[in-house]
């Protein structure tokens, strides 16, 4: 009981650390980029793979090992629900990683990341769009948890 409700805890805590990182890109991608907003969203951007990873790690040991199983969960609308929106975020994440990627030697060398003023906008409406997606597997997680959408 206890291993599951650390599971619990750390799943959240991935979560929450998502919809942080996500938050903080938003925010630094408004307006002029500088050395030091280069590398906040280098950071941001390391966190949110950081906890991405955990969320999925911890959310099939959760699946398979400390809550109800796999078998009930393939059975619910909302979870699949949850599943295919992580996955539409993971994919949307991957051009702006990519992105800040490619800065890395940037800040370190004390310039300014190149980035015309379309791709900022485009980066920052993915981000938009990500956490857009991510209210949306809050919800379908709320329904699950309440048994809404189960299906035998």
């Amino acid at each position: 009981m206890l291993a599951s409700a650390l599971a619990a805890f750390v799943h959240h805590l991935a979560a929450f650390a998502i919809a942080v990182a996500l938050a903080i890109e938003l925010v630094m991608l408004r307006g002029e980029l500088t050395v030091e907003r280069g590398r906040r969203l280098i950071q941001a951007d390391a966190v949110y793979g950081i906890a991405a990873i955990t969320l999925i790690v911890v959310g099939v040991a959760r699946v398979a090992w400390f809550e109800k199983g796999a078998a009930y969960y393939l059975h619910s609308a909302p979870f699949i629900a949850k599943m295919i929106l992580f996955v539409a975020i993971g994919l949307l994440s991957i051009r702006p990683t990519l992105t800040f990627l490619s800065w890395r030697k940037t800040p370190a060398e004390n310039r300014v990341p190149e980035l015309a003023a379309d791709a900022q906008r485009r980066l920052r409406s993915i981000v938009h769009v990500e956490l857009a997606l991510l209210v949306l597997a809050i919800l379908c997680a709320a329904l699950m948890a309440k048994g809404i959408g189960f299906f035998p």
